[in-house]
């Protein structure tokens, strides 16, 4: 049997959502600390957060280049996870986990082949790898952006390398995505929301039994 699919819900903000992401039954929830984002969340909210959801859930918290204090900020806060998600180096990425002391996810953007054989660089430092898509030039910020990209790139992936999946995932889209790339878990913000940064309960629900459905 294979490994049960890993589901993360990023960008969440509020007590209540964070309920009824558990009762969805996901796997992982992601809070953002990072300005610039319709989803940032303050650290003393984050603490909240995570106290509401340990033992219950694993908790990621989003970092952007993030300094060392606020690496050590946040992993004073006991997240199970901080995922790096700017333009960090496989030397920075090491040398935060060895800090933090803290499970690294280190999501890495795709758009050509070069992004791809970029990915290797990463396993040995980070404990997950999560593909998203390239943002656009001009983009304010490096991710949460609702856009895919062209999965077709991954073929040239060793296929031995595991990856999470993210970028443009929906709930009408994420069926389609395990079937066709067969990532070990997807993550999704942008698509399970009403506007930029509001998350609705019924499109959390329907993502994860769509993506439940498609395994």
């Amino acid at each position: 049997m294979a490994d049960p699919l890993i589901i993360k819900i990023c960008g969440i903000k509020t007590p209540e959502l964070l309920e009824a992401t558990i009762a969805a039954g996901a796997d992982m929830v992601g809070f953002v600390h990072f300005v610039r984002s319709p989803r940032h969340v303050s650290v003393e909210d984050i603490a909240t957060l995570i106290s509401q959801a340990r033992g219950r859930i694993e908790t990621c918290v989003l970092l952007v280049n993030p300094d060392n204090s606020c690496v050590a900020e946040v992993a004073a806060l006991g997240p199970d996870w901080i995922q790096l998600h700017g333009p960090e180096t496989p030397h920075r990425v090491a040398a935060i986990r060895a800090e933090a002391g803290v499970e690294i996810i280190k999501a890495l953007p795709i758009g050509t082949a070069e992004d791809v054989a970029q990915i290797a660089g990463f396993l040995d430092v980070a404990d997950r790898v999560l593909l998203d898509a390239k943002p656009p030039k001009g983009a304010d910020r490096p991710g949460g952006l609702g856009d895919s990209f062209d999965w077709a790139l991954l073929k040239a992936l060793d296929p031995s390398i595991p990856f999470m999946l993210s970028g443009g995932l929906a709930p009408e889209t994420v069926a389609d995505a395990i079937k066709t790339v067969r990532p070990f878990g997807v993550d999704v913000s942008s698509g399970v929301e009403s506007a930029p940064g509001v998350k609705d309960k019924r499109l959390i629900e329907a993502f994860i039994r769509n993506a439940r459905a498609a395994v």
